[in-house]
């Protein structure tokens, strides 16, 4: 098994491509997903490659790397749950990667909650738990109830561990 995994970093605002570069001149794998949109100037149409979440990227790294990647100009964290840094599986970055090859404009967006909505936890030690959102808890934040032996465990939990759950 490879001691190698990817993470997102958080970068400073509208620096996604001098932090590539940055990671680039270390050696350090990076994914940084880019679309090509068309966009309207006042004089003029312009074609512009633009991230496709905004202030964040892609980092294939090692322990090791851990530090050096985290010291790197441009990077402000690493996305991270309980102050460990979220391991994403190679299935989603394998599966985000086909998304951008088929030429679909993407657009990543906050999800919307709302009180009383039915949400599942993605990842961490909650994961694939269902629950039911009760408040925002702060900007990022969810206070969710979960269903644990027949009491209600209210639960606070950041909005990227979280995804809607379908109704049938």
């Amino acid at each position: 098994m490879s001691d190698y995994h990817w993470y997102a970093a958080y970068t400073l605002p509208r620096y996604e491509k001098r932090a590539k570069l940055q990671l680039d001149k270390q050696g350090i794998t990076n994914w940084l997903p880019l679309q090509r949109l068309r966009k309207r100037w006042s004089d003029r149409w312009k074609w512009v490659e633009e991230p496709v979440f905004r202030s964040y990227l892609f980092v294939h790294i090692s322990e090791r790397e851990y530090f050096q990647t985290l010291n790197s100009y441009g990077i402000v964290r690493f996305v991270a749950f309980n102050g460990q840094a979220v391991r994403i599986p190679d299935s989603q970055m394998d599966f985000l990667r086909r998304m951008l090859d088929t030429g679909y404009e993407l657009e990543a967006t906050e999800l919307d909650l709302s009180p009383g909505d039915r949400v599942e936890v993605l990842t961490g030690p909650l994961a694939g738990r269902q629950g039911i959102l009760i408040q925002r808890a702060g900007d990022k934040k969810f206070r969710i109830d979960l269903d644990f032996m027949g009491q209600s465990v209210f639960v606070t939990v950041p909005i990227e561990n979280l995804t809607k759950e379908l109704t049938a």
